[in-house]
């Protein structure tokens, strides 16, 4: 199945989100910063990206816009999980180069709709 890079300081939403799809059959890596997940996400190269948007030193939007223009993981869709739900953050996530914006807390179906729908692309 698909390997998800999941990208958010929170431990409480990396263990929720990370049950939840390795139910679904995902295999999930965890990263806490900005830097780490860009770090993270051009080593392992992950087959989609879940990224918050608040997080210590380099913020979600930063990161993505990085993993956006680097060729190795330009490809790879990004989708934005964040508590930040005005439309302006929404159209900075997507003007980043992230394919979605969903602001938490986001239902699973939903969710899980969501990536599989980026993932048959």
């Amino acid at each position: 199945m698909a390997n998800i890079l999941i990208v958010d300081d929170s431990p409480t939403y990396q263990s929720m989100i990370g049950e939840l799809l390795q139910k679904h059959g995902y295999v999930c890596a965890f990263e806490d910063r900005g830097e780490s997940g860009v770090a993270a996400a051009i080593k392992t190269k992950p087959d989609l990206i879940l990224m918050d948007v608040i997080m210590p030193g380099m913020s979600g939007f930063q990161a993505t816009r990085q993993l956006t223009k680097h060729p190795e993981t330009a490809h790879i869709p990004i989708i934005i999980v964040s508590t930040k739900d005005q439309a302006t953050d929404r159209m900075w996530g997507l003007r980043q180069g992230a394919r979605e914006y969903l602001v938490k807390t986001v239902s699973d179906d939903v969710l899980i709709a969501t990536i599989e729908s980026l993932l048959r692309k």
